[in-house]
């Protein structure tokens, strides 16, 4: 299991510009705009990957009560996951639930 670190932080999104208030029940990890992210964790909340990409979502998956959103980064092409956050725009996130089998 990743060691996780509880990094709640306001932050303006670098691909929508938008600022992003502090999630409160969890860590935030990515946008709820447009849930672009950014490769800055080698476990959640170290911001120790020197990457420092933006992770394109690209599709979901669910997991246990929730779902994940499925990420590839623009800069080192690795794929990660986050959970959704209770505020994520829904209308992206069923948007990428139909992006299943294409590529991106």
């Amino acid at each position: 299991m990743k060691k996780f670190n509880m990094l709640d932080e306001e932050f303006i999104c670098e691909n929508c510009h938008k600022k992003v208030n502090k999630l409160s029940y969890t860590a935030r990890d990515h946008c709820p705009f447009c849930l672009y992210s950014k490769h800055v964790d080698c476990n959640p909340g170290d911001r120790a990957n020197k990457c420092l990409g933006m992770l394109k979502p690209i599709g979901i998956e669910k997991f246990r009560n929730t779902f994940k959103i499925i990420y590839k980064c623009l800069k080192c092409e690795e794929i990660h996951k986050n959970i959704i956050a209770k505020d994520d725009n829904m209308d992206l996130i069923i948007e990428l639930s139909t992006n299943i089998g294409q590529k991106n």
